[in-house]
């Protein structure tokens, strides 16, 4: 029997202590309207997240001055994280709870190691992009000497090599010793709740560590904005750059928040899982809770990706050069040049000066900043 479907009093019941999860049916809690209703969010923003990830990938890609910086390579870093994330979770999610897929233990694990690996790699390049921020306020004339594309690369070796073992731990052995009875995770089969212990405190480590460091970047940025406003004789355009720095230091607190809201509701029911045995109940509002990490998925391209003036800069130059190979190739197949298609000098890495000169970097206003201020 479904135990979503049964009387009431089964809410408090436990269906893994008198034997009865068949097939994990004990996990398969979902009523048909929270089906509907969480199928909905999954197949809306799985694909969303995708495409957004994809263009942001797609843009960094296509620049040599992005792929070049730190900065951009974290957030590659992000957005191949939430690629994954949008695929593995979205097909696992609505396999399990929708479908009613029956995986054995092997499957099931791998299954929910990719899953892991992905978010557990976007928090953790949500933290080194933190601390790239951090370094970039607070050392910001070595910024360049400290962080440089090669010890980004290595960074992001060591997440990924780590975030992938920590992952596969319970498919590599560490698993519920008893089958899917007590002490296994009511939340996942065949998880073992140290290990669920473990990655829980892992992750809200890195929460923490990404908190203490844009609460150091907003203090760092309240007191630029102090240091500015006490000069005499600064320049209009001094001040304009002094603002966006200012509105970059609420970027940052606009991206904890949503950090925060998206994590820690399905963490909070982590650590109750942990601690004692979950009702049928408290199952499916984790079910929905755990939603929401996808939707912070979904909301990462356009706090990393769109916001960034550069990003935008460099998107615009993809899609102009898009259209400038479509109307070429039109041209050619058509046999008539317009006027102004130049389609034998055209550059896929042509970059005119007023877009250079355009771009510009957090390191950049604050070295300006510091210059004020001596």
């Amino acid at each position: 029997m479904d135990p979503s479907s049964g009387p009431a009093n089964e809410e408090t019941s436990s269906p893994t202590a008198n034997g009865s999860c068949k097939n994990l049916e004990c996990y398969m809690v979902l009523l048909e309207p929270e089906k509907r209703a969480i199928g909905s969010i999954c197949f809306l923003a799985g694909p969303i997240t995708l495409m957004e990830n994809v263009l942001i990938l797609g843009v960094i890609a296509s620049s040599i001055s992005l792929r070049q910086r730190p900065s951009y390579l974290f957030i590659a870093s992000i957005a191949l994280a939430d690629v994954f994330a949008s695929c593995f979770f979205t097909i696992s999610f609505l396999d399990f709870h929708l479908f009613r897929r029956s995986d054995g233990p092997t499957a099931y694990l791998f299954k929910l190691g990719g899953v892991t690996v992905a978010f557990t790699a976007s928090v953790g390049s949500l933290l080194l992009t933190a601390l790239d921020r951090y370094i970039c306020i607070h050392q910001a004339s070595s910024y360049k000497v400290v962080l440089t594309r090669r010890r980004a690369l290595l960074s992001l070796l060591i997440l990924w090599s780590t975030t992938i073992f920590i992952s596969f731990l319970p498919l590599m052995g560490w698993r519920c010793p008893t089958g899917l009875t007590p002490p296994c995770s009511r939340l996942f089969p065949y998880i073992n709740r140290a290990y669920l212990a473990c990655w829980t405190s892992f992750i809200l480590m890195l929460l923490a560590i990404i908190l203490g460091a844009y609460t150091l970047i907003l203090w760092k940025a309240h007191r630029h904005e102090s240091s500015m406003a006490s000069l005499q004789g600064v320049a209009g355009k001094g001040q304009a750059r002094m603002r966006m720095d200012i509105r970059l230091a609420r970027t940052f607190g606009l991206i904890l928040l949503i950090l925060v809201v998206c994590w820690l509701p399905a963490l909070s029911f982590m650590l109750v899982d942990v601690s004692r045995e979950l009702t049928h109940s408290g199952q499916r509002a984790f079910a929905f809770c755990s939603t929401f990490c996808l939707l912070n998925s979904t909301v990462n391209p356009l706090l990393y990706g769109l916001r960034c003036k550069e990003l935008r800069l460099a998107l615009l130059r993809s899609l102009q050069r898009l259209c400038e190979i479509g109307r070429c190739r039109k041209s050619q197949r058509t046999g008539v040049t317009a006027a102004g298609d130049n389609c034998s000098e055209f550059s896929d890495n042509k970059m005119t000066n007023a877009e250079a000169t355009e771009l510009d970097s957090i390191s950049k206003i604050v070295e300006s900043q510091q210059d004020g201020n001596n």
